[in-house]
């Protein structure tokens, strides 16, 4: 039974999603992030860097004990450990990989960026809002130009590049994103919202987030309590 501290983010989503989708066994434990759970000395010790995902699997690769933090890294370590969503040759891994560091170094911080500074800066600043909308836009040009080559991200196969995009995804309006401007990622993002596992996964911990309008969750998340040393 895999322990997942996580919380209903698309970075969480990721992690739930995969689970799902490989029928691997999991216990899903809460790490509420606006409450300030992800300092704690117990989270920390599994991930270092206070962020949600992050796994615990007691069978390892060598039959010991293993924890991880980053969702990338954790949806790379089930795709090995299961053998499945990350091609089935050198060359498919690869193409997967490649999409994957697309979602981690670019889609998803720059995205997050886009909704943060339209919707949760404590004051609007235009050159910041212009500049990650514009970004946001740009990279879903390169998806829409990929998914008109290709029926998912690395190729015809849904793999884990998908299931680490899809979740930023989702929240596209708050990006000043409209599908209807990117047929090819409408298409994509419609067939992956109909599958039964991405579903169930999205549906984890959903019910314990609440919107984010309390000060004390933002300073949390977006103050001085970031930045404190422990």
């Amino acid at each position: 039974m895999i322990d997942v501290y996580s919380w209903a983010t698309p970075n969480g989503h990721k992690v739930h999603i995969m689970l799902e989708e490989c029928g691997l066994p999991y216990t899903a434990h809460a790490i509420d992030i606006g409450a300030g759970d992800q300092f704690t000395p117990e989270f920390l010790k599994i991930s270092p860097n206070n962020k949600i995902p992050a796994i615990v699997d007691p069978d390892g690769p060598d039959g010991q004990p293993i924890s991880l933090f980053e969702s990338g890294a954790i949806l790379i370590y089930l795709a090995g450990k299961t053998g499945r969503f990350l091609g089935n040759t050198d060359r498919e891994k690869y193409d997967v990989l490649q999409w994957v560091m697309f979602q981690m170094g670019g889609l998803g911080p720059m995205l997050g960026q886009a909704h943060h500074f339209r919707l949760y800066a404590p004051e609007q600043i235009e050159y910041a809002v212009n500049r990650y909308s514009n970004e946001a836009k740009r990279l879903y040009q390169v998806m829409d130009k990929q998914l008109g080559q290709h029926a998912y991200l690395a190729g015809d196969e849904y793999t884990i590049a998908d299931i680490a995009s899809f979740p930023w995804t989702r929240s596209h309006k708050n990006q000043g994103i409209d599908l209807a401007d990117y047929p090819n990622v409408q298409r994509w993002f419609d067939a992956i919202n109909a599958r039964p596992a991405v579903q169930r996964g999205v549906a984890v911990l959903a019910d314990k987030r609440k919107p984010l309008h309390d000060d004390k969750a933002k300073e949390l998340l977006f103050g001085s309590s970031q930045y404190a040393k422990r």
